[in-house]
C-alpha cells in the first residue's frame, strides 16, 4: 500500500476510534485541513482522503466554509 494511501487510512482511523469512544462528541468541529496535515506531517490532500473516508462511514458531515463536524451516531 503507498504511504500516503496508507496514511490517510491511519489518519480516518484515529478519528474513527476517537469518535466510537466518545472523545469526540456529536457536532464537535474537527481540527482543519492545515492542522491536521501539519499534525500528521502529509498532505492537505491526504487529510482530505481521510475526511472523505470518514464522510463515507457517516461519521463526519461538513458545513461550507465552517469546517468538518462529527455526526451523531448511535
Amino acid at each position: 500500500m503507498p504511504y500516503e494511501q496508507a496514511e490517510y487510512r491511519r489518519i480516518a482511523d484515529g478519528i474513527t476510534g476517537q469518535i466510537r469512544s466518545g472523545e469526540l462528541k456529536a457536532h464537535e468541529k474537527l481540527p482543519s485541513t492545515a492542522e491536521l496535515a501539519e499534525k500528521h506531517h502529509v498532505s492537505l490532500a491526504t487529510v482530505n482522503r481521510a475526511f472523505g473516508l470518514l464522510h463515507d462511514r457517516g461519521l463526519v458531515y461538513g458545513k461550507q466554509g465552517k469546517g468538518v463536524f462529527v455526526a451523531e451516531v448511535e
